[in-house]
């Protein structure tokens, strides 16, 4: 975090010095329309709108926060719910911090290139190239200074990707390798582990590779987030908040929720939207010492106007879609479809469900009083170890059948049908040791 806010800073003071200060940025951004932030329109094939950026967003986020297993892999590694809080309110603090830097930037980068921008001149061949060439351009002349913003990017990077696929590859082993080969020993479990992390660090490079391809990289990440994270977080809505759910019902509607969002999402990638949904804004190379020809500029027209004319049906309605929205196609999918099954398949006994499993509409507001919700949360615990006793008078029946089994093969373990196993440190270290 602290080298990715000096890089910022960095490159925030030169580049104010190089543009003039920050009055001369803010006035050259506002008269190149870059500061046209409340356009209400409500049309979800617009791009970028006011709409698109807070609905789209909110889906997109709760994705990313809400069930994202790198981020829930975080959260109860904290030792209380309060703990785990407060580190997605300092990582929100962050959060803020680095999207301020990087906007600054990008009005920093405008002012500068008002007159001659790179990327229409032909000096970068796409814009996630524009940050690098404006570093370059405005720190060359400082020995270091361009490595710092280099540390900066990839301190930001690889601390998400290592943590992710280190997730990765632990579950991967824990759910399906271990359950096929019970009989490993740990230095076996520790080379697969290793070559686990290998794979998926090739398969995660391979993607970013392809993820060039797709555009710009805040866009092509954002709609991968979305496509994945939308169904995923419709399924996990369904299971907490619609108990009815059966598991027809939550398996058919993720199917439905990534179906959808991953035909959208793949649709646009093929046919790009038209620039009447997209909308880009003017960019000047009137300050250039080139120019580019007339020839090329109507062959380009040619171009498009012929791809245009052949364009597919939905290229224009359902793949035109903001890439924003997708993570709301997948959630509302998954929802409806989820609900649809198990209407039609018979709904579950809300009953026969653990309890703590589910959750009403009141009890994820975290605004809303005691008094509305169904549980008390203000009581927290100091330790989560202590959440096992909240289970003393409803026991998990798997854990149980798994501790009786235990308990007939050993005169050591004491009976205790009532208690989780997976929350009794004692008595799971006394399983432990007899497996």
């Amino acid at each position: 975090m602290v080298v990715m806010v000096v890089g910022f800073l960095t490159v925030l003071i030169q580049g104010a010095i190089k543009a003039g200060g920050i009055e001369s940025v803010w006035s050259t951004a506002y008269t190149g329309g870059r500061m046209h932030i409340f356009d209400f329109d409500v049309n979800p094939l617009r791009r970028h709108t006011f709409w698109t950026l807070t609905v789209g967003g909110t889906f997109t986020w709760l994705g990313i926060y809400g069930v994202n297993q790198s981020t829930i892999q975080r959260c109860i590694s904290c030792k209380t719910e309060g703990h785990a809080r407060w580190a997605l309110y300092l990582n929100l603090l962050g959060l803020w911090i680095i999207l301020f830097c990087a906007v600054i930037s990008g009005l920093m980068m405008y002012a500068f290139y008002s007159r001659c921008d790179p990327w229409s001149g032909g000096l970068v061949s796409a814009p996630d190239q524009l940050m690098p060439y404006f570093v370059m351009e405005i720190l060359g002349a400082f020995p270091g200074l361009p490595g710092l913003f280099v540390a900066c990017a990839f301190s930001g990077t690889l601390s998400t990707v290592a943590a992710s696929i280190n997730a990765l590859a632990t579950v991967m082993y824990e759910d399906f390798v271990s359950q096929c080969f019970g009989d490993l020993s740990n230095r076996a479990a520790n080379l697969i582990s290793k070559a686990l992390c290998v794979v998926f660090g090739v398969a995660c490079t391979t993607m970013a590779v392809a993820a060039s391809y797709m555009g710009g990289i805040v866009q092509a990440a954002l709609s991968i987030h979305g496509m994945c994270g939308g169904p995923m977080l419709g399924l996990f809505s369904l299971g907490i908040l619609f108990p009815v759910t059966n598991l027809k019902g939550a398996v058919g509607g993720l199917i439905v929720g990534i179906s959808l969002s991953f035909w959208v999402g793949v649709g646009a990638f093929i046919y790009p939207a038209p620039s009447n949904n997209t909308r880009p804004l003017e960019l000047s190379t009137a300050g250039c010492n080139f120019s580019i020809t007339n020839d090329q500029y109507n062959q380009t027209s040619l171009t498009m106007s012929a791809l245009s004319s052949d364009r597919y049906w939905l290229a224009d309605s359902w793949y035109s879609m903001s890439y924003l929205y997708y993570s709301a196609v997948g959630f509302i999918g998954t929802v409806a479809a989820g609900l649809l099954i198990t209407l039609l398949t018979g709904p579950m006994d809300p009953k026969k469900l653990k309890p703590g499993m589910t959750r009403s509409m009141k009890d994820v507001m975290c605004f809303c009083s005691v008094r509305f919700r169904h549980a008390d949360f203000s009581e927290d615990k100091e330790d989560l170890e202590d959440f096992g006793k909240a289970w003393e008078k409803h026991p998990d029946q798997e854990s149980v059948m798994k501790m009786d089994k235990v308990k007939s093969s050993s005169d050591n373990l004491q009976e205790n049908a009532n208690t989780n196993a997976a929350f009794d440190h004692n008595e799971t270290s006394q399983v432990q040791e007899k497996l």
